[in-house]
C-alpha cells in the first residue's frame, strides 16, 4: 500500500500544467441580499424539467446518475465547504446555488456541458433578479467545474473551488443505474464499489480530505485512481485555492 501511495502522489504531481494562482484577486460578490435560495430552485418548474431531462439524456448515453439527487448533494457539500472555512452566508448560498445548477448543461450535450450550463443558469438567475455580480460568480463556478473538453476545470474564486470539490467527491453506488455487474463499465464498477464517501473539511489544520469506503471485491483501490485521477488533481488545486491541502483516504488508508 505504501508503494501505491507513492505512485498516486507522483502521478498527481506529474499530471497537468501548473501556473501561479492568485486567489486574492478573485471577483467579489454583490453587497445586496440574494432574492433566491436553493429551495426556490428545487421548486422551480423549469429547473425541474432541465434537471430531469439532462439526467435522462445521460442515462441514454450510459452515464451514471446526474439528476436531482446529485444536484442536491453537490449543493449541500459546496455550501458546507465554505461554511466550514468561515465564509459568510452570502458566499455559502452562492455555492449552494451553483451546486444545484451545475449540471443542467447536460440537457444540451454532455460535451462542454459546463459552458452551456453556465449560460442556462444565467437566464434562470436573471428571471429571479439576482444581482449581476452574483450571477457572474455562479456562471464562473459552473463554467469552471467540467473535465470533459480535454482540459481540467480550474477554480477562479472560492465558490468555484467549493463546487469542484463537492462535485468530484460524489462517488457512490447509488449513482449506478444498472446494477447488473456483468454490464458495468469502469465508471460503474468504481462507483458501485464505493459504499460511502465523505468530504471532511478541517479548518484548524487547513485540510480537505475525501474519505471513501470501497468494496475491494468489486473494484481495486488503484482502479479508482485510474478513472478519477484528473478529477483528484482538480480537487487538489481547488483545495489549494482555498488555502488547504487535499488528501484522500480509502478504507482508512491515506493515499494522498
Amino acid at each position: 500500500m505504501n508503494e501505491g501511495k507513492r505512485n498516486v502522489g507522483r502521478l498527481v504531481e506529474e499530471i497537468g500544467e501548473e501556473r501561479p494562482k492568485h486567489p486574492e484577486a478573485s471577483a467579489a460578490p454583490s453587497t445586496l441580499s440574494l432574492p433566491i435560495t436553493v429551495t426556490d430552485l428545487e421548486e422551480d418548474e423549469e429547473v425541474k424539467v432541465l434537471a430531469n431531462v439532462a439526467n435522462t439524456n445521460l442515462g441514454v448515453l450510459g452515464f451514471t446518475e446526474h439528476g436531482p439527487r446529485h444536484f442536491r448533494l453537490v449543493s449541500r457539500i459546496a455550501r458546507n465547504v465554505l461554511k466550514r472555512l468561515g465564509y459568510d452566508e452570502h458566499m455559502q448560498e452562492l455555492a449552494g446555488i451553483a451546486g444545484y445548477l451545475h449540471d443542467i448543461g447536460n440537457v444540451v450535450s454532455r460535451y462542454d456541458h459546463s459552458l452551456t450550463g453556465a449560460l442556462l443558469a444565467r437566464e434562470i438567475l436573471i428571471r429571479y433578479k439576482v444581482p449581476h455580480e452574483d450571477i457572474a460568480l455562479i456562471m464562473g463556478a459552473i463554467g469552471s467545474h467540467g473535465d470533459d473538453s480535454q482540459r481540467l476545470g480550474e477554480a477562479v474564486h472560492p465558490v468555484s473551488a467549493a463546487l469542484i470539490l463537492a462535485d468530484k467527491s460524489d462517488v457512490h453506488r447509488s449513482r449506478v443505474r444498472n446494477i447488473d455487474q456483468n454490464m458495468f463499465d469502469q465508471h460503474d464498477r468504481v462507483n458501485y464499489a464505493s459504499e460511502s464517501s465523505f468530504l471532511r473539511v478541517d479548518p484548524d489544520n487547513k485540510t480537505i480530505t475525501l474519505e471513501l469506503k470501497i468494496d475491494t471485491e468489486i473494484s481495486q483501490v488503484m482502479h479508482y485512481f485510474e478513472i478519477f485521477l484528473p478529477r483528484m488533481l482538480m480537487c487538489r488545486r481547488a483545495a489549494e485555492f482555498l488555502g488547504c491541502d487535499f488528501h484522500i483516504e480509502i478504507n482508512d488508508v491515506a493515499l494522498l
